[in-house]
Parts: C-alpha cells; sequence; structure tokens
C-alpha cells in the first residue's frame, strides 16, 4: 500500500525542498549585492518618473472583476474530466453535472446582480 504513494511523497518532498533552496540562494545573493544607492531607491514606472502621489487608489471592482474570473475559469477546469469520460458516465453523473452548471449560473447571476462584472 505504502508503493503506490511513493510518487506522491516524493513530489511532496521535492515540493517542499526546491523552494526553500531557491529562497535560500536569493537570501544569500541579496545579502551579497546590498547597495541602494539614490537612482536605485527612486519609484519609477515602465522607466518613466511618477507624477504626482505614487500611492494612487483604484477601484475594487477591477480586483473583483478578476477574482470572478479565476473562479469561473478553475470551476470550468473540472468540466474536462467529465467530458472525457462522458460516454461511461451514467444518469447520476449527467444529473450531477447539471446540477454543478446550476451553481455556476448562480454565482454569475450573483456576481452580475452584486455589480462584480462592471468595468466602470
Amino acid at each position: 500500500m505504502l508503493t503506490s504513494y511513493a510518487g506522491v511523497v516524493v513530489v511532496l518532498i521535492i515540493g517542499f525542498i526546491f523552494p526553500g533552496i531557491l529562497l535560500g540562494i536569493s537570501r544569500i545573493l541579496q545579502a551579497s549585492h546590498r547597495n541602494p544607492t539614490p537612482v536605485k531607491l527612486q519609484t519609477y514606472e515602465c522607466g518613466l518618473e511618477t507624477q504626482g502621489e505614487t500611492w494612487v487608489q483604484f477601484k475594487i471592482s477591477y480586483f473583483m472583476y478578476a477574482l470572478v474570473f479565476v473562479a469561473f475559469d478553475v470551476e470550468t477546469i473540472f468540466l474536462y474530466p467529465w467530458a472525457i469520460k462522458f460516454q461511461s458516465l451514467g444518469l447520476f453523473a449527467i444529473v450531477e453535472m447539471f446540477i454543478f452548471i446550476a451553481i455556476l449560473v448562480i454565482g454569475f447571476w450573483y456576481a452580475w446582480k452584486e455589480g462584480a462584472l462592471e468595468w466602470m
């Protein structure tokens, strides 16, 4: 039984060790290159100096629009395996998928009603 999970354990170990190694290397390189100059400390965007105050507030609706997009994008990924096995699935799976799509439609309707999809 444990041999069937060996691949998962290896991936988890690599998933924890590799980012740690990269963070350690970046920390070492950061410590060796500490030389802040006035030019390096300047605030710029796209190679241009900012005009006016640099802390500009933006509407939260942009964030909500992106969040709803990511949520629906992730949820539609779950449709792919179902579509692959559609021929071998029974009536229960078809009913289950209609329920899933109904939940997506209700979520979309709620986001639309709350104004999360309004750009301006």
